[in-house]
């Protein structure tokens, strides 16, 4: 029997996507809503010493504030991948590829939202960054959630683990191969 054959249902596989999305993105939201009210845009506020603090910036483009004239490219392509994960996620046979997909369908839906719906306009809206590291850029929930899901399918990736659960035999030659 397979990895593959041992893992939980597709349904319950799609639905611990699911809820990975949902705790993700009200988490994402319900954060970015409080930092909105209760800070002073572009004034630090110590929460653990220096090592993190809350500063409220609105980031009009990428990562790192790269390509700030380009919201409109980041509001396709985040509805670009949201469309994908979605389609994919209905076909895992792997939870911690459920898992990732989860985590990145929340970051990807909860910077559509800011994007959609933010001022300064629809598909040109600016995403709402609080959280700072030191020596890091200002970021949220969600940009973590895509962090986190990164991470999570690079270890997949080099484990060999494939959407199906089911792990590649790297370097491992057929019974013709090695007679």
């Amino acid at each position: 029997m397979s990895e593959a054959d041992t893992s939980p249902p597709r349904s319950r596989r799609a639905l611990w996507t699911l809820c990975v999305w949902a705790v993700v993105y009200v988490l994402d939201q319900v954060t970015k809503v409080l930092a909105v009210a209760h800070l002073t845009e572009g004034r630090p506020q110590p929460f653990v010493g220096e090592l993190l603090q809350f500063h409220l910036i609105r980031n009009p483009g990428a990562a790192f504030s790269f390509a700030t004239g380009f919201t409109w490219v980041f509001t396709l392509l985040a509805a670009v991948v949201v469309v994908v994960v979605v389609r994919m996620s209905r076909k895992l046979r792997s939870l911690p590829w459920a898992l990732a997909f989860g985590f990145l369908l929340a970051g990807a839906t909860g910077n559509l939202t800011d994007r959609l719906l933010r001022e300064p306009g629809f598909a040109r809206g600016h995403v709402v960054d609080f959280l700072q590291l030191p020596r890091w850029p200002i970021f949220n929930v969600a940009d973590a959630s895509i962090c986190v899901a990164a991470v999570l399918i690079a270890v997949l990736a080099v484990r060999g683990v494939g959407l199906d659960g089911r792990r590649e035999v790297r370097g491992a030659r057929s019974g013709a191969e090695s007679a």
